[in-house]
């Protein structure tokens, strides 16, 4: 019998370590280089941000004549956006709310829609090196939430899951949305808690973090609120938690809240701001 080597590679994903740090560090390289190279963007212009604010994309812009429909049917579309999905699935939270976009125009997508599709190109072939980094376990061990109108979650400094969607309940207002998304971040920290649980973690309440003050302030407040009373009473939960000490529900500046950027288009400088936040960089 001997020792097993660690492992380097999983579902391609590569694992690198750094011994002196005791950092490890999780990418894609190889897989996005193949990407680039089987749709012809090995060579495309680099770029700083997935997706310019300049793109607008809708079902407005999906083909409606014929010959412009049997042109797009030639187009690589939903095989692009697989390729894209599965890296941001697995290490590219920066990829999400730009993949998500352009996920929504598979069935007829038009010819802005390609053009989206290969700045998310162009953007790839600028951090083609870069990946998720983890700090040791005796630095920021514990599992740390951030919530907008999407979460993400991160453990040992780096990101180990994140959300961005498009709503799928009606709300009257921005804070509407944004408690909901608080009691659907606590739903998934609740199992994170778990899933850490089996690796030896003691975890306790898990941090979350909101910037905004007045779903903070639903959340708390026990007490009954008229202009909550259409919510979804699942929703509420998040207040036993809240009281029970499993969730820490905090306040937490829009400028540093990483799930910021996986919402909506913001500015390069916030975006790469999230970033660092979220430990994605070039090891």
């Amino acid at each position: 019998m001997k020792d097993l080597g660690a492992a380097k590679k999983i579902l391609g994903m590569e694992i690198h370590r750094d011994r002196g740090s005791r950092k490890p560090w999780l990418s894609q390289q190889g897989y996005v280089e193949k990407v680039l190279e089987r749709f012809g963007m090995s060579k495309a212009k680099p770029v700083s941000t997935p997706l310019a604010n300049h793109f607008k994309l809708s079902t407005e812009q999906c083909p409606k004549v014929d010959k412009e429909i049997k042109e797009m049917s030639k187009v690589l579309y939903a095989s692009v956006v697989d390729c894209l999905m599965y890296a941001m699935v697995c290490t590219c939270p920066d990829l999400a709310q730009a993949v998500g976009q352009v996920y929504k125009y598979m069935s007829k997508p038009g010819r802005s829609h390609w053009e989206a599709i290969n700045w998310i190109f162009r953007y790839l072939k600028a951090t083609v090196g870069h990946g998720i980094v983890f700090g040791s376990q005796r630095h920021d061990p514990l599992i740390v939430g951030y919530v907008d109108s999407d979460y993400a979650f991160t453990l040992g400094g780096g990101p180990i899951c994140w959300k961005s969607t498009i709503q799928y309940v009606v709300a009257l207002s921005t804070t509407e949305v944004e408690y909901m998304a608080v009691a659907e971040a606590a739903k998934e920290a609740l199992w994170l808690i778990g899933l850490v649980k089996v690796f030896g973690i003691r975890q306790g309440g898990v941090q979350l973090h909101c910037d905004s003050q007045s779903a903070i302030h639903l959340a708390k407040n026990q007490v009954y609120h008229a202009r909550t009373k259409h919510i979804d009473v699942r929703f509420h939960k998040i207040r036993e938690l809240i009281a029970s000490g499993e969730i820490l529900l905090q306040k937490v500046y829009t400028a540093d809240n990483p799930s910021d950027m996986l919402t909506k288009h913001v500015t390069t400088g916030m975006f790469k701001h999230c970033l660092d936040l979220l430990n994605v960089c070039k090891h």
